[in-house]
């Protein structure tokens, strides 16, 4: 999945700026529709990573049935962490 393709998808435009409140408030919640009817684990993690990165994702038991994809998203938390930490020390 293209993160670009994906934010033109939900939002209309790759540019999350320009991005009226109420139109990214409709892009989540269509998110998280997608997010509930997706089967494909990678296809689902990758639309929780955008919403990870929104500030709009679901906690990681409801995300995600399989230990490995909780454990795969605990990770890229770690790491966004560790890059906020970095860019602001």
């Amino acid at each position: 999945m293209d993160l670009d393709d994906q934010m033109r998808r939900y939002f209309g435009t790759a540019d999350l700026t320009i991005v009226p409140p109420a139109a990214l408030a409709a892009g989540l919640e269509h998110m998280r529709v997608d997010l509930g009817l997706e089967k494909d684990r990678s296809r689902r993690f990758a639309l929780w990573t955008l919403m990870f990165t929104l500030g709009a994702a679901p906690d990681l038991d409801v995300a995600f049935e399989d230990a490995g994809d909780r454990d795969a998203a605990r990770t890229l938390m770690e790491m966004a962490e560790r890059l906020a930490d970095a860019a602001a020390g």
